[in-house]
């Protein structure tokens, strides 16, 4: 269910983490980085318990049919033709959870086993993507936000890195070290504006699947189960960027000292 624009915004984190633990070491005691151990560490936990969760809900939910019988795709199409979004087409994109909408050719791209299968996890994730394409159709404004500061997320993601490390190094130069953090901070924010959008499409998805006699009170259950475990990914996601821009601000902020 993780959508493509945050995938990426993930990836970029995990690569500046990287090289933050690279820059971290060696700052600290015995090249021991504590920022990383009592910050990091902990955040990534939250993170992995939050992507067992989603995984523990979806298997569960994958496996139970949904009581009408309806297809991720079937389902998909409804919602999107009763707010007049015939024009919106569904495709089927490879992969398990790799559903999204993309709001560039805007469509709704659905994974094998969600487009085709009829399962309650099934419902409730095609549900969401539309979410998505309804967010996009009626120009929702955090979703506008967002797409807005993918360029200067996905640029202060590759280039924050090297500032920092230059900063840091040269002594005369350690504006740029908090430059670079200020950059890596686009990231934290993306995910920050991710949250409204995604409980929202969530919340649409409930509201449509039940309006329109989706699902029935014992399937949407289910449904709300899965995509609850998918938001917690959402601020587990928060939270590890949250941590990481706390880290490296720390780590700038200990060689402001040790030069004086």
């Amino acid at each position: 269910m993780l959508e493509v624009l945050t995938l990426f915004a993930q990836g970029a984190q995990r690569y500046s983490e990287t090289n933050n633990a690279m820059i971290g070491g060696g700052y600290y005691g015995f090249g021991i980085d504590y920022y990383y151990i009592l910050l990091v560490i902990p955040a990534m936990i939250i993170a992995l318990i939050a992507q067992a969760r989603v995984k523990s809900a979806y298997n569960k939910y994958s496996k139970i049919p949904n009581s009408r019988g309806l297809t991720g795709a079937q389902a998909a199409r409804m919602i999107l033709d009763s707010h007049g979004l015939h024009y919106v087409p569904i495709t089927m994109v490879q992969g398990q959870l790799t559903d999204n909408f993309n709001p560039t050719t805007n469509t709704v791209n659905l994974s094998p086993d969600v487009y085709s299968g009829t399962s309650i996890a099934s419902i409730g994730i095609a549900a969401h993507e539309v979410g998505h394409a309804i967010q996009h159709a009626e120009h929702y404004f955090p979703n506008k936000v967002r797409s807005a500061i993918i360029p200067i997320t996905n640029f202060g993601s590759s280039i924050s890195m090297f500032l920092i490390l230059i900063g840091l190094v040269l002594s005369q130069m350690l504006w740029l070290a908090y430059l670079g953090v200020i950059l890596y901070s686009t990231v934290t924010i993306f995910q920050l504006v991710t949250l409204p959008v995604e409980f929202n499409a969530s919340a649409r998805a409930m509201n449509q699947i039940r309006s329109l006699g989706i699902a029935s009170d014992e399937d949407a259950k289910g449904v709300r189960k899965v995509l609850t475990a998918a938001a917690m990914t959402y601020v587990a996601a928060l939270i590890t960027s949250l941590a990481s821009l706390l880290r490296i601000f720390l780590i700038v902020s200990g060689g402001r000292s040790r030069r004086r």
